[in-house]
């Protein structure tokens, strides 16, 4: 077993300031947060010739992983919100293949994502606010998949390539009391033939006081897009815990 990095960051998908201080004028408001994100890793690739799955469950996760960081900022200005959100992600682990063909199947995968939003709130009462945005998702992979010899030799393939998908989304924040309040993030992107990417953020928020809250909730990310000829897709989820400090 090696020695893994198990801390990620994420900051900021969602704005998490009080729902009456973003429509003050003039005021800019900052956020960023801190989680540790325990991802279940689904990827494949698939050409006229094979398909290859790889999984990495969320019991293995941090036995597996090399290296995680998730960093973002956010800014409010009335009802505009503007969020840039970079992600990280090295592991490599191994699965069993089916039949005896191969002994076994050995998957690094390292994956980088930059999203940009802005957003615009389209509706606000005291304990509601919903913000409707568009922006990009950039994805860079580099994915090796071994099979290792059974009664078939072995052989390695690699799969390397970043591009650039539009997105639009939908984020809605209720307060339920003074501390407690809960907040869901959607996106959807790509919107041509072999290109798509969506993204689920859920969470529960608790304020301990006005700068510092709480967080824990789920999130799930999917990517798919044709790479010189092949099918590609990869998915994460799995649940964040973390603090948001308030600026």
């Amino acid at each position: 077993m090696k020695v893994t990095t198990t801390l990620a960051l994420c900051l900021g998908l969602v704005s998490v300031a009080p729902i009456e201080a973003n429509a003050q004028d003039g005021s800019w408001d900052y956020e960023a947060s801190i989680y540790l994100f325990m991802t279940e890793t689904n990827t494949s690739i698939t050409s006229p010739t094979q398909q290859i799955d790889a999984t990495l469950s969320f019991s293995d996760a941090l036995d597996n992983l090399d290296f995680a960081f998730m960093g973002a900022f956010s800014a409010s200005n009335g009802r505009w919100s503007f969020i840039a959100d970079y992600m990280v992600t090295d592991v490599s682990f191994g699965n069993a293949t089916p039949g005896p063909a191969f002994s076994s199947l050995d998957t690094a995968v390292k994956t980088q994502i930059f999203n940009g939003y802005a957003a615009y709130r389209v509706y606000q009462d005291p304990k509601t606010a919903v913000d409707l945005g568009a922006g990009f998702r950039w994805y860079k992979t580099d994915t090796d998949f071994t099979l290792q010899p059974g009664t078939m030799p072995g052989g390695t393939t690699s799969v390397g390539d970043d591009w650039v998908d539009p997105l639009i989304a939908v984020r809605a924040r209720m307060q339920f009391n003074d501390r407690w309040s809960g907040t869901a993030f959607a996106d959807y992107g790509g919107f041509e033939s072999g290109s798509d990417t969506w993204q689920v953020l859920l969470t529960a928020d608790y304020a301990l006081n006005d700068n510092w809250l709480l967080r824990g909730g789920y999130r799930y990310i999917e990517v798919n897009h044709n790479i010189n000829g092949s099918a590609y897709e990869f998915d994460q989820s799995g649940p964040i815990f973390g603090a948001t400090y308030r600026f």
